[in-house]
């Protein structure tokens, strides 16, 4: 089994539990070999509420990789959170490790003021 099969049954395995809501999304995070994507997702209704990635116009054009666009990425898509009215939501990690990117990320969008 590769690494993202076994990635995807992890996921499969969280996602049972993890479910957004629209009072409460779900943060969702994807990770592939070049970027990090994460959208606030509201399961019910199958909407993405806000979203954000490294290969936004605004971030392409910076030099950062790795944590650095994580944490600009969790930053960006906290604003754009709080900006919807969205303060409150589920994290979810898609599978990965919490820690690295996927952990930069997180903290970027707690310190912003999004409460998970």
């Amino acid at each position: 089994m590769s690494r993202n099969e076994e990635r995807r049954r992890r996921h499969t395995r969280v996602r049972k539990k993890v479910s957004g809501t629209p009072e409460k999304p779900r943060l969702s995070v994807f990770r592939s070999l070049k970027h990090i994507y994460a959208q606030l997702i509201d399961d019910i209704s199958g909407h993405t509420l806000a979203s954000a990635s490294s290969l936004e116009a605004q971030l392409r054009d910076t030099d950062l990789s790795g944590r650095a666009m994580a944490k600009e990425v969790g930053t960006l898509l906290a604003e754009r959170a709080l900006d919807a009215g969205h303060d409150e939501v589920v994290f979810d990690r898609g599978g990965y490790k919490y820690h690295g990117q996927v952990k930069a990320l997180a903290e970027a969008a707690r310190e912003q003021g999004l409460k998970f």
